[in-house]
C-alpha cells in the first residue's frame, strides 16, 4: 500500500506534465491511443467525480453556510464571468459553429477538483474553494443547461434537457454516492484517499487520450487558433477572479482562492456534455480537451507565483 500512495503522490505533484505528455502522444502518434474509447468518457468523468465526492464532509458544508456572502460571489462570478469571455474569445476569433459550442461548454461548467489541489498549492483558502467548488457543481445541471442555450440557441441546436440527465447522472450522483459513503465509512476513504490521486490522473489521462486521439487531424488543423482561445480564456479567468478579489478588499488567501476557482473549469465534464448536447458537432469536444491539458500546467504555475509572492512581503500590495 506504501507504494501504491508513494506513486500516486508522485502522480499528483507531477500531474501538468504527465497530461501534457499522455495529450502530445495522443496528438502526434494518434494510433497508440486509439484503443481509448470515446464512449468511455462519462464512465471515467464519473470515477473523478466519485473520487470528489470522497473528499467532501458534512463540515464543507457548514462552511458554505457560514459564508454565504463568499460562496454566493463565487458562484455568480463563476457562471457569468467565465460563459461571458468563452462568448466573447469564440466572437473575436471567429470560431465555426463546433468549436465555439466547445468553448462555451468549457465557459458554462462548474469548476473542477483541480482547482481545489491547485489552491491548497498556492496556499490560498482551501475550505472556501472546495465551498464554491461544491456549490457550483450542485447548481450546474440547472445553471450550465441554461446559459449555454442562451448564448447558442440561435446558432446551433442545443439539447438542454440531455444535458441536464447527464449532468445528474455523471456528476451529482457519483458525487453523492461518495459523500455518503465518505460520512459512513470514514475510515475506509481515509486510507483510500491516499491513492485518489493516482485513480483521478488516470481516468483524466483516459479522458484526453480518448478526444486527442479521435480529433488529431482537427485539433492540428484548429490547433493555434483554438490553443490561443483556451489559453487567453483560462488566464483572463484567472485575473479577473483576482482583480475582484482586490476590488472586494478579500484577504490574500480568499483572492487566490476565487482566481483559481473562475479561472480552472471542469473541462472534462465539457467534453463529456459536448458529445451529449452536440452529437452532430464532432469538434465541439476539442476545447474541453484542449483546457484539461492547459489548465493543468497553468494552475502548477500560477500556484508557484502565488506562494512567492507570499514568501516575498515586498510584493503584497
Amino acid at each position: 500500500m506504501k507504494v501504491r500512495e508513494r506513486i500516486s503522490a508522485f502522480v499528483g505533484k507531477y500531474m501538468a506534465f504527465i497530461v501534457l505528455a499522455v495529450a502530445a502522444l495522443s496528438l502526434f502518434v494518434p494510433r497508440a491511443a486509439l484503443w481509448v474509447q470515446t464512449c468511455w468518457v462519462n464512465y471515467l468523468l464519473m470515477i473523478v467525480m466519485f473520487g470528489m465526492g470522497l473528499t467532501l464532509k458534512i463540515e464543507d458544508f457548514r462552511y458554505i453556510l457560514k459564508h454565504p456572502g463568499t460562496i454566493g460571489l463565487g458562484c455568480v462570478s463563476q457562471f457569468t464571468i467565465m460563459p461571458l469571455l468563452a462568448f466573447g474569445l469564440g466572437s473575436l476569433f471567429q470560431l465555426d459553429d463546433a468549436l465555439l459550442a466547445g468553448v462555451i461548454l468549457v465557459g458554462t461548467c462548474p469548476g473542477g477538483t483541480a482547482s481545489n489541489v491547485i489552491t491548497y498549492l498556492a496556499k490560498g483558502d482551501v475550505a472556501l474553494s472546495v465551498g464554491m467548488t461544491s456549490v457550483n457543481t450542485l447548481l450546474a445541471p440547472v445553471l450550465t443547461p441554461a446559459i449555454t442555450y442562451l448564448f447558442l440557441h440561435t446558432t446551433v441546436q442545443v439539447n438542454v434537457w440531455s444535458m441536464f440527465l447527464s449532468i445528474i447522472q455523471v456528476v451529482i450522483v457519483p458525487i453523492a454516492l461518495g459523500l455518503v459513503i465518505n460520512h459512513f465509512l470514514r475510515r475506509f476513504t481515509e486510507s483510500f484517499a491516499r491513492v485518489l490521486p493516482l485513480i483521478s490522473v488516470a481516468a483524466i489521462c483516459l479522458i484526453v487520450m480518448a478526444v486527442v486521439s479521435h480529433n488529431a487531424g482537427q485539433i492540428l488543423t484548429a490547433g493555434p487558433v483554438i490553443l490561443a482561445v483556451v489559453v487567453l480564456h483560462n488566464l483572463l479567468g484567472y485575473a479577473c477572479g483576482f482583480g475582484l478579489g482586490k476590488l472586494l478588499k478579500l484577504d490574500p488567501p480568499k483572492t487566490k482562492a476565487l482566481s483559481i476557482e473562475i479561472g480552472m473549469q471542469n473541462s472534462g465534464l465539457a467534453t463529456s456534455l459536448a458529445g451529449t448536447a452536440f452529437p452532430n458537432l464532432a469538434m465541439a469536444t476539442v476545447p474541453g480537451a484542449v483546457f484539461s491539458v492547459w489548465h493543468n500546467i497553468s494552475g502548477a504555475v500560477l500556484a508557484n507565483l502565488y506562494r512567492r509572492k507570499e514568501r516575498n512581503p515586498s510584493c503584497q500590495e
